[in-house]
């Protein structure tokens, strides 16, 4: 654990594996004004202030890690991201479908609360922020295990370490809007 004057550092993760069912096409290439949502997310997360960035997905274009084991959502994308970090780090992680996150509350996550295991906003499962050591990566590995899938989430993870909260003030609330949809995406692209 670092010291009060040491400080982990802080990888910036964009979720960008899944297969979009709901959305009926990839949400990574959406356009968001002018660009891939994939790259909004990744520009966000390197506005806030972090040291590195990745992409969890099979996304040649962008580096990404693919998951350690295909078809189990995010967790087994955030395990594939965790097999390729050498040492520990705090990760902020994000789904690639809010495009109205913005960078001052995405800071607030990077560090608020420096010492919490994780920290995630009142009420949602992400963005959060996960400090990824033996612990976390040892809980990730028998969460993956586990045959029931609401056993297999993140929510299980945040449960199992113990995940702080901060509250949101209501624009910041707002910025928590995904697109799952097509109808979301229009609601939020309008």
């Amino acid at each position: 654990m670092p010291t009060a004057t040491e400080r982990l550092p802080c990888i910036g993760v964009v979720l960008a594996g899944g297969r979009s069912t709901r959305m009926g096409r990839d949400k990574a290439l959406l356009d968001w004004r002018g660009q891939p949502l994939i790259q909004r997310q990744l520009d966000a997360l390197h506005a806030s202030g972090v040291d590195g960035l990745r992409v969890s997905g099979d996304r040649p274009g962008y580096q990404g890690v693919a998951d350690a084991q295909p078809g189990l959502g995010p967790l087994g994308g955030l395990a594939g991201i965790a097999e390729t970090q050498a040492g520990d780090a705090d990760l902020l992680v994000i789904p690639v479908d809010m495009p109205l996150l913005g960078a001052a509350l995405l800071r607030r996550l990077r560090t608020e609360r420096a010492q919490a295991r994780g920290l995630r906003c009142a009420d949602h499962v992400l963005p959060m922020r996960l400090r990824l050591d033996a612990e976390s990566r040892a809980r990730i590995a028998g969460l993956l295990q586990e045959p029931e899938p609401r056993q297999r989430s993140l929510r299980a993870l945040q449960q199992a370490m113990g995940f702080a909260e901060i509250a949101l003030a209501p624009d910041e609330h707002a910025q928590l809007a995904d697109c799952n949809t097509e109808a979301s995406w229009n609601e939020v692209n309008r």
